[in-house]
């Protein structure tokens, strides 16, 4: 595993050996930007499922959600700010603990920038395998950790934010679950840049 700043870039040499070896191409957002668009409506479904879990066990007020009589109202903190980050490493280091071998892989990194963090992998996937790596984060911190704060009487309303955020942010993850039904069940998939790549196995 290599920290790292930037995805790698897409290698033309890599693609044609992989088509020359039959790997067939992902049909993908041909952009992070595109990819986040076609998530909106992902997004809000993303949060209003988190939000009626979490319902159904505490309560929540769009006072809490920085909704009032004056409209929506943000207050930008540098505890937010803080627990923003934490939230981001958390949810990006969730997708790397599911990757196989991910601690002596050479081909898998993991980084933040910006806009945000990402992991990469160039190992060979399994299709489930893959579907769980996409969704941990967000089942694990907008489904499974509030539940759990509750328990313990930690879910406050800055928590609440943070896994609402973390919903909204989990969209472009829950994307893939739609776009991996073009691969077969028994099925690999691999790496090369933001490319994603699958061959039928035996």
């Amino acid at each position: 595993m290599k920290i790292v700043s930037r995805i790698p870039d897409w290698n033309e040499q890599k693609h044609t050996d992989l088509l020359n070896n039959d790997w067939k191409p992902l049909k993908e957002p041909e952009s992070l930007f595109i990819a986040i668009c076609l998530s909106l409506p992902l997004m809000v479904i993303n949060v209003f499922l988190a939000i009626g879990l979490m319902m159904t066990y505490t309560s929540l007020t769009l006072v809490e959600l920085g909704v009032n009589a004056n409209g929506v109202v943000f207050s930008i903190h540098f505890g937010l700010i803080i627990g923003l980050i934490l939230f981001i490493i958390i949810h990006e280091f969730i997708h790397l603990v599911f990757i196989p071998n991910f601690s002596k892989s050479s081909s898998t990194l993991i980084g933040l920038t910006l806009f945000g963090g990402f992991v990469y992998t160039e190992e060979l996937i399994g299709k489930t395998k893959f579907l769980i790596i996409s969704l941990a984060p967000f089942i694990i911190l907008s489904i499974v950790l509030p539940f759990i704060l509750h328990i313990f009487g930690l879910l406050t309303t800055f928590m609440k934010v943070l896994i609402l955020v973390n919903a909204a942010a989990s969209s472009v993850d829950v994307l893939n679950v739609f776009l991996i039904k073009q691969v077969p069940t028994n099925a690999v998939l691999t790496s090369n840049g933001n490319k994603t790549y699958w061959k039928k196995v035996a």
